[in-house]
């Protein structure tokens, strides 16, 4: 069981996610402190003094019952600046890479179907009882019997 766990634990994706996972917990205060520090003060220059009071509460004098529209907006910031990071420093330069890696391989052969060696054996041992040359795989058609040269099908 603790063998199973471990080979779990050890497999590249388990390992990449929880990099990933702490990456993007410490890419997470850089975000917070683009979006407080930079993008919110670019907003309130426009014209609301404070996103951080922008809303509207339900019941005065009660503050849990207050609607901050600030701080959806400021989520919202954080996860399109995220996103557009991802996009442009993860995802856009992992697809270039598979592209070239894609352009550079050779397409692999396609592996003959059983219907094709069974007409290869076919023909190969007709070749064989006639003591000449085996013709082209798959030069006849399936289901065409093989005729010796007496004119008659042979027995299987």
């Amino acid at each position: 069981m603790l063998k199973g766990f471990r080979d779990f634990i050890l497999r590249g994706n388990v390992i990449e996610l929880a990099v990933a996972v702490i990456i993007g917990a410490a890419f997470t205060a850089i975000v917070t402190a683009i979006s407080d520090k930079l993008i919110q003060p670019l907003i309130a220059s426009l014209g609301a003094a404070d996103m951080g009071g922008l809303g509207f509460a339900i019941r005065p004098g009660n503050d849990a019952t207050f609607l901050d529209f600030g701080a959806v907006i400021t989520a919202v910031i954080n996860f399109l600046i995220v996103a557009a990071v991802v996009y442009f420093v993860i995802v856009l330069p992992m697809n270039k890479f598979n592209e070239m890696r894609a352009r550079g391989q050779v397409a692999e052969e396609v592996p003959p179907t059983s219907e094709e060696l069974l007409l290869e054996i076919r023909d190969l041992l007709a070749a064989q009882q006639q003591g000449g040359v085996a013709p082209h795989v798959g030069q006849q058609t399936p289901g065409t019997p093989i005729v010796d040269q007496g004119g008659t099908p042979p027995r299987h």
